[in-house]
């Protein structure tokens, strides 16, 4: 079958491109490959008209709006590979329910499919991940304002990290579960905000039937009682299928964008999560309109040549 443009990836920034080429009458297929990286959120906090809502509301939300959009097509498949040929790019995958095989051509690619946060292999940290053990301040510093906090990692990621979650609370502890490789320097700057610092060894994690934070446990047996951590945990892609292509990827793991958000491989685009930046639902959204306007002015340019 003949697209437009395949959007591989149904999460804020996959949604708002295919509403937005939808809008343009532009022949869609958006791949939805499962699971979003925010579903253990209990909500999506910072998107006007929608703060607080849930992800799988945001997302039914989304689905339920490209409906009346006649050349947009919603499957549920894992696309596994992606290859040029003349005009564009055949596609191949399977069903994600039925294993069924898809094979496609599209004009043009966007590569919205997101990352996978790596958890320490602490106990707790994956059990509590998304309501007492958090990635954002921006995203949940809100609810938990005012209360104990801690601050997870090791370095200058840690400390940078610390200091903005103190404008939520007053009482901040960084852990760095053994020695924490931090500048004469940064303890300097921790200590002049008040924030402690605990290099014990972390045993776990202990929470709520809520999912909720209440204490860290350490190796010597002691517990500090907190009502959230947050940690910048080490991300990597959740498809493979840029590296496959051949684009580039940022030494922290991103997939390069231009200032179009082109990939390095013409007509392959990317946004949200995928590419560097802030990652919030927002902001992937707003992304994802961004290129799809992007790419439409890409395929009405060759469609109207001069």
């Amino acid at each position: 079958m003949q697209y437009d443009v395949l959007i591989i990836g149904a999460g804020s920034a996959g949604l708002a491109a295919a509403l937005t080429l939808g809008r343009c009458l532009r022949r869609v297929l958006l791949a939805d490959g499962g699971r979003p990286r925010n579903e253990c959120s209990p909500g999506v906090h910072g998107f006007l008209t929608r703060d607080g809502v849930t992800p799988a509301e945001l997302l039914r939300l989304g689905h339920e709006q490209l409906r009346p959009y006649e050349t947009v097509e919603v499957q549920c498949v894992r696309i596994e590979r992606v290859v040029p040929e003349a005009g564009g790019f055949r596609a191949t995958g399977r069903g994600t329910a039925d294993d069924a095989p898809l094979s496609i051509t599209a004009r043009r690619v966007l590569l919205a499919t997101g990352v996978t946060d790596v958890l320490p292999p602490l106990p707790g940290f994956r059990e509590l991940w998304g309501r007492g053990v958090l990635h954002c301040p921006y995203c949940h510093g809100w609810e938990v304002r005012e209360q104990p906090l801690a601050v997870y990692g090791q370095g200058r990621t840690v400390t940078g990290l610390a200091l903005l979650v103190s404008r939520w609370s007053p009482d901040v502890v960084v852990v760095t579960n053994g020695p924490g490789h931090l500048t004469p320097n940064a303890r300097r700057r921790l200590r002049r905000h008040h924030i402690r610092i605990n290099e014990e060894p972390i045993a776990r994690l202990v929470g709520t039937d809520e999912r909720d934070l209440r204490s860290i446990e350490f190796a010597d047996g002691s517990q500090l009682a907190r009502a959230a951590l947050f940690l910048h945990a080490p991300q990597l892609q959740r498809s493979t299928l840029a590296e496959e292509m051949g684009a580039r990827i940022t030494s922290k793991g991103a997939v390069w964008v231009d200032s179009g958000l082109q990939t390095s491989v013409r007509h392959v685009y990317a946004a949200g999560d995928t590419t560097p930046g802030a990652q919030q639902a927002l902001i992937a959204a707003a992304e994802g309109n961004r290129a799809a306007i992007l790419i439409n002015e890409s395929l009405t340019r060759e469609e109207c040549p001069r």
